[in-house]
């Protein structure tokens, strides 16, 4: 969430996100009630120090021998007012408070401005697409022909947009998860986590998936807890109301988790296969960093993104988010999206973001920069690690051969007995 002070002395910056981003904020009522608020403080603090005055004249004139009935009376008078200013300055908080959960984080200045994916960035590419002598066959017809795969059986057991692998699809999709955090925890510096997938209201709240997305989220109602959407969401909260110490920053961790999202408004698009499911697999990446460091971090971390894929031998692209496809609560975006040769077009299988403050200043995550300097919100970051559905269309449709066949990347091997193809 943004300060408000910062909003105050920031109108334009904060008006451009909110039109930028597509977002339904009224910033006018927001100041308005800010400006209320304001004045309601002054005239109680007012208030305030006219009842100090009269509660230490009283004394005075009880040992004057005088009757102080009549500064009783007004100290009484005072008290109602302040009483009910206090009811309408709570009232008005709530305003401010629902108002300002629903202020997008200003795009970072190299974001492009765009009202689509049509405006993202393509700023570099990796691999050499696949050249088949044949047609590639779409992963689900893959799926189907090896037994790996079970689409109708899902749909039977949950409904439609689930998957269900079987065998070997299983056993591939535990060797990428086992690859990709062996790689990030050996490899990039990064501790493994294994957090809670149901979480509270607060928690949702604090990585700005509430409460603009809660009609994408699976609610159990009864208690008023949020399957999670992303590992992100446990992770980050872990140090939630904390001050964390300068030298132990920055702080990496990585956690393997079910992801589940109900995808509202978006039936109809990408239903066939494995493109776009209400339950996934997948590894995030999450940082805490210091806030000099936080767009270098983001480097960093889409280069550890990148490097699953290029273990993997799966030619993908990096894109650059413009405004208009950007995340509520992220700053800068970096998407990875593997070819997919059957499908036959990129499949998003990364978001990489900074949040800076935002979310931190949600969850009051902060830090001492040096001694005796006052405290500062950390930035934080995440990333898929990767998410594993699409990453298994790419891995199924990139290496298929004429037979249907389906080879197995070099650096999975080990993690399935050395089995090399699929046939």
């Amino acid at each position: 969430m943004l300060d408000l002070k910062f909003i105050r002395e920031n109108r334009d910056r904060v008006s451009f996100a909110i039109v930028h981003k597509h977002e339904k904020v009224d910033l006018d009522q927001l100041l308005l009630a800010d400006e209320e608020r304001r004045k309601l403080i002054a005239e109680a603090d007012s208030l305030k120090q006219e009842r100090n005055k009269a509660s230490s004249l009283i004394p005075q004139l009880k040992r004057e021998g005088k009757d102080p009935q009549k500064e009783l009376a007004r100290m009484k008078e005072i008290s109602d007012k302040i009483s009910s200013l206090d009811t309408e300055l709570r009232e008005i908080e709530t305003q401010i408070d629902y108002l300002l959960l629903r202020i997008p984080n200003l795009p970072h200045a190299s974001v492009p401005v765009g009202d689509d994916d049509s405006a993202n960035l393509v700023v570099r590419e990796w691999g050499e697409r696949p050249q088949f002598n044949f047609q590639p066959r779409p992963h689900w017809e893959l799926g189907e022909l090896h037994g790996i795969i079970d689409l109708p059986r899902s749909a039977k057991i949950s409904g439609s947009n689930f998957a269900l692998f079987i065998g070997l699809g299983a056993r591939l999709e535990r060797a990428l998860i086992s690859f990709m955090l062996d790689l990030h925890t050996k490899q990039h510096g990064y501790k493994e986590i294994w957090p809670p997938h149901i979480v509270t209201r607060q928690t949702m709240t604090g990585t700005g998936q509430l409460p603009k997305l809660e009609e994408d989220m699976y609610r159990c109602e009864v208690d008023d807890l949020f399957l999670i959407p992303t590992a992100e969401v446990s992770v980050t909260n872990l140090h939630r109301e904390e001050i964390l110490k300068a030298e132990d920053l920055p702080i990496y961790y990585t956690a393997y988790t079910p992801c589940y999202r109900r995808e509202a408004g978006t039936y109809g698009r990408d239903t066939k296969g494995l493109i776009r499911v209400h339950q996934f697999d997948k590894v995030e990446l999450v940082k805490f960093v210091r806030p000099e460091t936080s767009y270098d971090e983001l480097e960093k971390l889409v280069g550890n993104a990148e490097k699953v894929l290029q273990l993997l031998e799966l030619p993908y692209r990096v894109s650059l988010l413009c405004t208009g496809d950007l995340s509520f609560a992220a700053a800068k975006c970096y998407d990875l999206e593997v070819w997919t040769p059957g499908v036959g077009k990129y499949l998003e299988v990364s978001s990489c973001s900074n949040f800076e403050e935002f979310q931190a200043r949600r969850m009051n995550i902060r830090y001492r920069p040096q001694p005796g300097a006052r405290l500062e919100f950390v930035h934080t970051l995440n990333g898929s690690g990767l998410a594993l559905p699409r990453t298994v269309i790419g891995i199924l449709e990139n290496y298929q051969t004429e037979k249907g066949n389906i080879r197995i990347p070099r650096v999975l091997q080990p993690y399935l007995d050395g089995l090399q193809e699929i046939s």
